[in-house]
């Protein structure tokens, strides 16, 4: 079972976009993953890396999850200390009015508000757009603004904890893809606490950037060229009202997508033990590129990759929301994958 604790403390800490290890997600995830295998190493830009296996071996796995989150820059500041923003990364301008939001100045978090017209002001905009938001944070200059902290360029975040939903599901915001850390590290805590001594090197990603267009993973590929991939991200889940295809519902496992970025030779291994651990998946599928980390792996090297996803609900709000059955099932067909490859494991096309 994984442990919802520190589910709830990486969920809850800040990972924007460019700020990852600065405001202290990724050193979070760091600190708890150090515990589970040989060495954390980090690149420039914040990408960290956990390493255990042979570290000796020529042949290198890795598992690939992301840990930014999807935020906003201020943009600017107005004589009346109003501020207007930038998305840093696929921000939902639409859920922003009336949001409660932290900024991260140069004197720490200041907390904010995203204004929003009452709705008995007849002539207030009928669409919400990215030119009509503004954060209010309780100044009534940009000089106030300024002595608090406040700056072109404060990265700011939705306010949004960690809760539990009914007895199945667990929701807040950064799931997507903070959850995909979580399962991570629960891989390495098995592997140590099972023995496991796998023949070959085995580095398990906490990616940056990849909200602004799979960059970190990008870096990673080219740092670590290794012959196999595994990437963990998330998908929609399609069950709820307003959605008109019903493709993946909550509590029937992972997601394994066929798509030209995905090597369908890993994938049917990882099919293969799927269903020889009797462990719960459906299938999708994406069309031309997968949108995710997945391309940054396969595409720079041609190393095979293959694309693992939790349907998720309410992606790019505050309320992301993950079925406890289906991280459960990520974890076992990663971990089982993991434990059943052989070092120089091929899966070249013949």
């Amino acid at each position: 079972m994984i442990d919802l604790k520190f589910v709830e403390k990486y969920i809850n800490s800040v990972s924007p976009t460019g700020f990852e290890m600065i405001l202290g997600g990724q050193k979070i995830w760091i600190e708890e993953a150090s515990k589970y295998c040989i060495k954390v190493d980090t690149d420039n830009y914040g990408n960290a890396f956990a390493i255990t296996g042979n570290i000796n071996s020529n042949y290198t796995v890795v598992i690939d999850a992301h840990c930014d989150e999807i935020s906003w820059l201020v943009k600017n500041i107005d004589k009346d200390g109003f501020l207007s923003v930038i998305k840093n990364g696929g921000s939902d301008h639409q859920i922003a009015p009336s949001m409660r939001v932290n900024l991260w100045g140069t004197k720490g978090k200041v907390e904010g508000i995203f204004g929003h017209p009452a709705i008995h002001i007849s002539d207030r905009p009928d669409k919400i757009e990215l030119k009509n938001l503004f954060i209010d944070i309780g100044a009534c200059s940009d000089v106030e603004v300024k002595e608090m902290g406040i700056e072109v360029g404060t990265v700011c975040t939705f306010q949004g904890d960690y809760m539990k939903l009914g007895n199945n599901f667990i929701t807040g915001r950064s799931l997507d893809d903070k959850i995909g850390g979580c399962i991570n590290i629960e891989i390495l805590k098995q592997l140590k606490e099972n023995n496991i001594n796998l023949p070959f090197k085995l580095v398990i990603v906490n990616a940056i950037q990849e909200e602004i267009g799979l960059k970190g993973a990008e870096m990673a590929s080219h740092s670590i060229r290794p012959d196999i991939a595994f990437i963990i991200d998330v998908t929609h889940e399609d069950s709820s009202p307003v959605y008109k295809d019903k493709l993946h519902k909550a509590g029937n496992g992972c997601v394994l997508s066929v798509a030209p970025a995905v090597h369908n030779n890993l994938l049917k291994y990882a099919r293969d033990i799927a269903d020889k651990n009797e462990i719960k998946y459906e299938m999708g599928a994406c069309s031309r590129i997968t949108g995710t980390n997945t391309d940054s792996y396969s595409y720079p090297f041609g190393c095979p990759s293959m694309l693992i996803s939790l349907p998720l609900r309410y992606m790019h709000t505050t309320v992301e929301t993950v079925h406890i059955g289906d991280i459960e099932s990520t974890i076992d067909m990663i971990y089982n994958a993991i434990i059943n490859l052989e070092e120089n494991q091929l899966f070249k096309y013949k």
